[in-house]
């Protein structure tokens, strides 16, 4: 079994606890299903959120669907001039035979523009 990353990435329409959990959940449950992947594939999860999010932390949606005994870390976006706003980014770090160029990153709605190159 290989270490792969996956990508993935929302922007929120607001910045409430209960959206977030539910944008954050839809993302981590699209990059499971896109990857063929259950909890057990997974080593890690990078969270980041812009800064303009601060009602929860992202890692909680993904405790609250089940993902209790993997390593999560939240951490705040650089703030950059005309970046996009609202954005929680993912990076994975699961275990897959796949290799690298079949793994599926999963930008949802706006945030699909942020990475064109790799948006399924």
């Amino acid at each position: 079994m290989a270490v792969r990353a996956v990508r993935g990435a929302v922007q929120l329409e607001r910045d409430a606890a209960d959206h977030m959990d539910e944008q954050v959940g839809e993302l981590l449950t699209a990059i499971l299903e896109r990857n063929a992947l259950t909890q057990e594939n997974l080593i890690s999860i990078w969270f980041t959120a812009t800064p303009d999010l601060h009602s929860d932390f992202p890692a909680a949606a993904a405790r609250r669907l089940g993902i209790v005994d993997v390593p999560l870390i939240c951490a705040q976006e650089l703030q950059i001039e005309g970046a996009m706003p609202r954005v929680v980014r993912v990076l994975a770090h699961i275990e897959s035979e796949k290799p690298r160029a079949e793994i599926t990153h999963v930008y949802l709605g706006a945030a699909a523009t942020l990475r064109k190159d790799i948006a399924q």
